[in-house]
């Protein structure tokens, strides 16, 4: 038979259990609706002790809130998340394409499960499946734990890089070669995540995708301290979209007004800007001259144009060139 200490434990649980699962602001409980889902789990009680019950939960910290009728209603108040902190987390978890369609999934039901029943439900209907490419990598949260590992204890980390063949076959790139990195951040860029450290290889800050990253390990070898002047914010912009980095230099971008969004949304507000005439504007971003930037310039058909500095103008010249001659 169960004690009087032991019963007053589970009646506290349950309604504490009760409460946060099952209520919200739009959904309260009343009095009499809570007597009856403890008396259906044994525990017979009367509105005196669950008043004193609901006082102590309080006086604990627990956010119970009480709207004040005939009978009292009570539900739980501030929670880690709210619901459209929630639908916003899921949706960047489902529609990122470095998380395997398997793993957003789990995610995105761990993230439900954070709400109170019927917000569970309403996110459940809420939630959309976004019909996009996506990894199928599942050993991506084993990545992004080992370097966070290696981050913490100043340790390198080795690994090996795929890739792919004509045949779409994925292999280990330079026949297997083993890098050795000393990490510094994790960066998510343009959907794809990163890690960005120091590499013996190359002899300097170099990146590295996630989702391409097999056989990782911590070393017992000390990492590479970090540059005193290295910030990760500065350099991704300078590297761009994080590919096939070129020379870092600041060039001169004539732009048609209309475009101004796509300016910012590539360089930030903070893009040094200045009036052309009435339909044009110049933009003074710092960039690496690399085909990626080149290709997001041929993207807008003429209506951005480099000016300078000449190195620029002439590569993106000799690309456009290529690019007739292998149509011709």
């Amino acid at each position: 038979m169960k004690t009087e200490p032991n019963i007053m434990k589970r009646r506290l649980l349950l309604v504490q259990k009760l409460l946060y699962e099952n209520t919200d602001e739009q959904h309260p409980l009343t009095t009499f609706e809570i007597l009856d889902y403890l008396l259906e789990r044994g525990i017979l009680t009367n509105r005196k002790t669950l008043k004193g019950d609901l006082d102590l939960m309080v006086e604990c910290g627990m956010d119970i809130v009480t709207i004040q009728s005939k009978p009292n209603r009570y539900f739980w108040g501030t929670r880690k998340f709210e619901q459209a902190e929630l639908k916003l987390l899921i949706d960047a978890v489902s529609s990122s394409r470095f998380i395997s369609h398997r793993k957003s999934q789990m995610l995105s039901k761990k993230l439900i499960s954070l709400s109170s029943g019927p917000g569970q439900k309403e996110l459940k209907r809420n939630v959309y499946t976004v019909n996009r490419v996506k990894s199928n990598n599942e050993t991506l949260l084993y990545t992004v734990d080992t370097v966070n590992e290696a981050i913490t204890g100043k340790r390198k980390i080795s690994f090996k890089y795929t890739d792919y063949t004509p045949e779409k076959k994925k292999v280990f790139k330079h026949d297997s070669e083993v890098y050795t990195l000393s990490p510094y951040a994790l960066f998510w860029n343009q959907d794809y995540y990163y890690i960005v450290g120091y590499s013996d290889k190359h002899e300097n800050i170099s990146t590295f995708r996630t989702d391409r990253v097999a056989e990782i390990e911590v070393t017992d070898e000390k990492a590479v301290k970090k540059p005193k002047d290295f910030r990760i914010d500065k350099y991704s912009s300078e590297v761009f979209e994080m590919y096939d980095a070129g020379e870092t230099v600041k060039v001169k971008l004539k732009c048609r007004n209309e475009h101004m969004r796509y300016v910012i949304d590539r360089f930030g507000e903070k893009v040094e800007t200045e009036i052309a005439d009435e339909e044009n504007f110049y933009a003074y971003p710092e960039v690496a001259l690399s085909p990626n930037f080149y290709s997001w310039v041929f993207k807008f058909t003429g209506e951005i144009r480099i000016i300078s500095p000449d190195k620029a103008v002439a590569e993106i010249s000799s690309m456009a060139m290529k690019v007739l001659d292998n149509n011709n």
